[in-house]
């Protein structure tokens, strides 16, 4: 079988509810409506610890957080596993990796070396900025800043667009690209963007309580900016592949790192167990590994569970270091190969949810229907997500849902027994890895 390309593309704290096909009609997002028309749509796709830097420690690792030990900002993932480049290298791939990295730890605007990498070649990346329009990047073993021309989501995907045109075609390719929109600040896309909305006219999800209206309506204009201009970003890629011929041999991934709460529930950013933030969009098109009908995918696919689907889907082995599930004959159509639980995760609150503004080490499951949740106290949330979309009634102390409570406490008992975690103070953790951190539980970057 000839081996599948893949292009795996992500923006940072694009939730699932931002787009057109996932039935908000505030947004303008046609090219991943026209993707999620054309290929596969996973429906529950979460971020189990939804923030930055752990989401992308599993992305290449496919392992889970207290494995690896990202699971805060800022710190530098080890090389101790095969990696994501790592297999598909083996297997003769190309491998590029363009835009925001987040897991070197060495400083935000610093110089990576090449063997921290985890084994990308083609390189034009920067840890981290959100400083869209003045966006910096080191390419290739150069140690020279250089600069993004203009709002710099744009310019990385012509450089991706420049890297598919000018690959080896003797050997298939790993291209990831990873954005830095539609996260704050959300005030900064282009201006033809932003003058596609404005903040009296959004409307608000029902969980956003009026004493935040005002500021989430603001915040919104400006997201949904970001989500257009990388909306188009997507089409432009594509766009690419076809006219390169290998769109059908080409698997396309559009995904996120985590969601952006954007004041439902009255909070704001991410780290929350709330829908708004751990679920992600996760859009698949690849006619030669998918099959060519179009379908929705109710799997709760996590980002540990990401690496081995990748390779599950082109063929190659899963390393025995991978802790994640391979969801690749479930996206064709074949059985779940989870539980029908994802764990959800905050092994140590920081950063914008510091303990002194309420943050707090939890531990949850996200079934296909309800989501349960415990913090260090015991039972937090329980919500059912049919009845009650908005999860705007918390069921844990209710009565009536007191036999479900037990079953997912239970449930979640083996799911934490089965990752050995035994869910410790988050600084038992901060210990264990050696980091040190700040008053808001944060690890101090250079900037």
């Amino acid at each position: 079988m000839k081996s599948s390309n893949v292009v795996f593309v992500f923006g940072d704290q694009w939730r699932a509810q931002a787009a057109g096909y996932a039935g908000n009609e505030a947004v303008q997002t046609p090219n991943l409506d026209r993707l999620a028309a054309e290929g596969v749509n996973v429906t529950h796709a979460l971020a189990g610890c939804p923030v930055c830097s752990p989401y992308r420690a599993s992305l290449m690792s496919g392992q889970f957080p207290l494995t690896h030990g990202v699971f805060v900002n800022d710190v530098c993932l080890a090389h101790r596993a095969p990696s994501l480049a790592d297999t598909f290298a083996a297997a003769g791939y190309a491998r590029a990796y363009i835009g925001k990295w987040h897991i070197d730890g060495h400083g935000r605007s610093n110089y990576i070396p090449p063997e921290r990498r985890q084994g990308f070649e083609y390189w034009k990346v920067l840890e981290c900025t959100h400083d869209y329009n003045h966006s910096a990047y080191y390419a290739g073993d150069s140690a020279e800043k250089r600069y993004w021309d203009g709002y710099d989501a744009i310019a990385q995907t012509r450089d991706a667009q420049a890297y598919i045109r000018n690959r080896d075609r003797d050997s298939p390719f790993l291209l990831c690209l990873s954005w830095g929109g539609p996260h704050a600040p959300y005030d900064t896309a282009p201006d033809e963007y932003r003058a596609l909305y404005a903040p009296d006219k959004i409307g608000l999800r029902p969980n956003v309580p009026d004493s935040v209206a005002e500021e989430a309506r603001r915040n919104l204009a400006g997201y949904y900016a970001h989500c257009s201009a990388l909306d188009d970003c997507v089409g432009m890629l594509r766009a690419t592949l076809r006219e390169e011929g290998i769109a059908e041999d080409t698997l396309f991934v559009f995904t996120s790192d985590h969601g952006d709460m954007l004041g439902s529930q009255g909070e704001r950013k991410k780290q929350r167990p709330w829908e708004e933030s751990i679920r992600v969009p996760f859009l698949l098109y690849g006619p030669s590994v998918l099959g060519p009908d179009p379908r929705e995918v109710a799997a709760l696919l996590d980002a540990p569970d990401i690496m081995p689907t990748l390779l599950g889907l082109c063929g190659l082995e899963i390393p025995d270091t991978v802790e994640g599930l391979d969801y690749s004959e479930c996206l064709r159509g074949g059985p779940d190969p989870s539980d029908g639980a994802a764990l959800l995760m905050c092994p140590h609150p920081f950063g914008q949810f510091a303990r002194k503004g309420g943050g707090r080490e939890w531990r949850g499951l996200r079934t296909r229907r309800h989501t349960y949740v415990r913090d260090m106290n015991g039972p937090w949330l329980l919500y059912d997500n049919e009845a009650d979309p908005y999860q705007q009634r918390n069921l844990v102390r209710d009565p009536a849902a007191a036999d479900l409570r037990v079953e997912l406490d239970a449930r979640l008992d083996r799911k934490l027994a089965a990752h050995n975690d035994a869910f410790l103070h988050g600084d038992e953790y901060i210990r264990k890895w050696g980091y040190r951190v700040n008053a808001n539980g944060t690890v101090p970057y250079l900037k």
